[in-house]
């Protein structure tokens, strides 16, 4: 399996990218792991803006990609729910498992309709730079609890 990240923007602050980077990294141990980043649209209103950041998001899923949404109106899930998703993912051959964060004005109706599954880091609101970090180490969680790995305490 093969692992991609898609989000809206150039990641803004050092101290985020230190973060990608280190969890990236990590994740790397146990598959391929792509981040891409859709330009983000400026200077219209938020219809249009989110509008064209989901075209763009949209021509970077690999065809037959199973995308997943990270959205405020997804699914909970807890540490070993995710580890248990990424696994069931990978036992099944999913070749390409995309993880999608939205623009500041988040994804259309259309773009949802076409996600595998659509899940919510928090119910608080969370800066689209820093859902980035959170979830790079949920990913890297789940590997180590999928590898028991001393990483995840219950």
């Amino acid at each position: 399996m093969r692992l991609k990240l898609l989000w809206v923007g150039k990641t803004q602050e050092s101290w985020v990218r230190t973060g990608i980077e280190e969890y990236a990294g990590r994740i790397r141990r146990y598959l391929p792991l792509e981040i891409l980043e859709a330009r983000e649209e400026k200077g219209a209103q938020a219809a249009a803006m989110r509008e064209r950041e989901c075209e763009r998001l949209a021509k970077l899923i690999p065809k037959g990609g199973r995308l997943v949404l990270l959205d405020e109106r997804g699914e909970a899930m807890t540490s070993p729910e995710l580890a248990s998703f990424l696994s069931k993912n990978r036992d099944q051959g999913t070749q390409d498992l995309v993880f999608a964060i939205g623009g500041a004005y988040g994804f259309t109706d259309q773009f949802r309709s076409q996600a595998f599954k659509s899940i919510s880091l928090s119910r608080m609101t969370l800066t689209h730079q820093m859902v980035r970090v959170f979830l790079l180490e949920q990913i890297y969680r789940g590997f180590t609890i999928i590898n028991c790995e001393p990483y995840h305490h219950e």
